[in-house]
């Protein structure tokens, strides 16, 4: 979906089959001239011409090696390229990236490339741009979609703003705040049992059809509307399809323009898939810096991150490490993760899909992830089935942050309470099925009957599916969710029937709706 080129001009696209153009004379084997082939070379509707003018720099190099997606340069001596520099070349009228990964002696770089090197030839210029990949920053961003190296892939011409460097260094320390901060989000199950941190990282772990999307969706309203903030979405390694689909998802769910997204597709050299979440959070880095917002940075997959790194690695001929992963994998992750925080100025939270192969935890891949996650969401199919949206499992989801240090006591305390309930109700659900609910005793009743509600009221309308559902959404403050879950514990609507309990808001909703039936009877 996203190739690393710039658009040429506005002429047409033309095909991408060769023309040949054949002259032959028979009368003898010498009189026969070679065939004489003319290639046109597709010219996207996304991409720009090749313009050497505009970089200025005096540093040029010749192509002295192509090796797939590995494109090796030779400078002259003064003029050597540092690392993670960004290099352009023509490639047939299109510009193409490369970006220095290695100096491997006698003058000679070696680079990874950001889109394909099909044309590329040896003897070719190419010229150092003398500053790293530069990402598209500022509100001109929200809205647009991009790709690694920031053109624009939507369709909407090329942006014309600021940008900024994707490398950087993690914030200070004397920059970061240490106190632990609560992001409100409005949705009850993860206020409740899955509280984010401000500048905190949570695992989003679920499978095709579980509400993944629509909980990010409403991630991405609901902080814009209660913190003022925007979202990055980082689609890294994963299928164009899907990338597709959600951003025409976002334009039905009205959050497109609190948003901005960045794709590095499967589809794409590796190069593009290990640095587009830099690009991404290079965009979240300027919001949170710049214009003091807390912002959500979205990351589908991680596991990508660290797969691309994988093969670039073995590439740039590095000795694998454990299970073929990148000898230099913990440092990798950890200058993506340690930029994700907050600072005095503003906050990244960020959401990572986390794909786990095989389902071993202890690949290096996720086991490295893990360690810089503070909580997980579980997404349980067998609680979508029962109509329970957002299907969150609140016995398999947890976050560091549900410490009565940080939320403190009675949040910590209804939160272990709404757990043990759920947990002793899974328990009995064995017996429940053998032998019926008649043979439970009187307290195993009344734990079943309050679990069944609690359960329900986990279940939540949502703002951004108000066009499929009916109903309107409800954004709920983490004390009215408190509030309600502890009237549930307490014993305060044990009259009142289960299903009353579900897509509610608060537990005054629920109240409302019983004493409306109670007078109607």
């Amino acid at each position: 979906m996203a190739k690393n080129t710039k658009k040429i001009s506005d002429d047409l696209v033309q095909t991408t089959k060769p023309t040949k153009e054949i002259k032959a004379k028979a009368s003898t084997k010498k009189d026969v001239d070679q065939t004489k082939t003319k290639i046109v070379h597709n010219k996207p509707s996304l991409v720009q011409s090749f313009d050497p003018t505009k970089y200025k720099t005096k540093s040029v190099g010749k192509i002295v090696q192509v090796l797939g997606p590995i494109v090796d340069v030779k400078f002259d001596e003064n003029t050597i390229p540092s690392i993670y520099d960004a290099l352009v070349v023509n490639n047939h009228g299109i510009e193409l990236i490369l970006e220095v990964e290695q100096h491997i002696g006698d003058e000679i770089i070696r680079t990874i490339s950001m889109g394909s090197t099909d044309g590329l030839i040896r003897g070719q210029d190419v010229i150092n741009t003398g500053s790293p990949i530069m990402a598209p920053v500022g509100k001109e961003v929200l809205g647009r979609m991009f790709n690694v190296t920031g053109d624009a892939i939507d369709n909407k011409g090329q942006f014309q703003g600021q940008r900024k460097p994707i490398h950087r260094d993690a914030p200070a320390y004397d920059e970061l705040v240490t106190s632990a901060k609560i992001l409100e989000t409005g949705i009850k199950v993860v206020d409740l049992i899955v509280p984010f941190a401000k500048g905190g990282k949570i695992g989003l772990f679920g499978g095709a059809g579980v509400g993944k999307t629509v909980l990010i969706q409403e991630l991405i309203n609901n902080i814009a509307k209660a913190h003022s903030g925007v979202s990055v979405f980082a689609g890294v390694g994963e299928r164009t399809r899907e990338g597709n689909d959600l951003y025409h998802e976002f334009i039905e769910a009205g959050v497109l323009d609190k948003t901005s997204l960045v794709f590095g597709q499967m589809n794409e050299p590796p190069g593009a898939r290990m640095r587009v979440a830099l690009t991404a959070l290079t965009i979240a880095e300027y919001f949170r810096d710049e214009n003091n917002m807390d912002v959500l940075l979205f990351i589908d997959n991680i596991f990508r991150f660290t797969q691309a790194g994988s093969e670039v690695s073995a590439l740039l001929g590095r000795m694998p490490s454990a299970v073929g992963y990148q000898p230099t994998l913990s440092t990798e992750m950890g200058s993506l993760q340690e930029r994700i925080t907050s600072t005095k100025k503003g906050s990244i939270t960020s959401v990572q899909a986390v794909y786990v192969p095989a389902d071993d935890l202890t690949d290096p891949a996720p086991a490295t992830t893990f360690t810089h996650l503070d909580g997980r969401i579980v997404l349980d199919r067998g609680i979508a089935s029962l109509g329970i949206y957002p299907a969150v499992d609140p016995l398999a989801s947890s976050s560091r942050m549900l410490d009565s240090t940080i939320v403190g006591d009675e949040h910590y305390n209804v939160a272990m309470g709404v757990q043990i309930t759920l947990q002793k109700y899974k328990e009995l659900q064995s017996i429940i099925a053998i032998l019926g609910m008649d043979e439970l005793s009187e307290e195993d009743k009344l734990i079943v009957s309050r679990a069944r509600k609690i359960r329900n009221f986990l279940s939540q309308p949502f703002f951004v599916g108000e066009k499929f559902t009916g109903r309107p959404g409800v954004f709920v403050k983490v004390g009215d969710t408190i509030r309600s879950f502890k009237a549930i514990l307490d014993g305060e609507c044990d009259e009142i029937p289960e299903i009353l309990f579900m897509n509610a808001g608060t537990i005054d909703d629920v109240l409302e709706t019983f004493a409306k039936q109670v007078k109607t009877k």
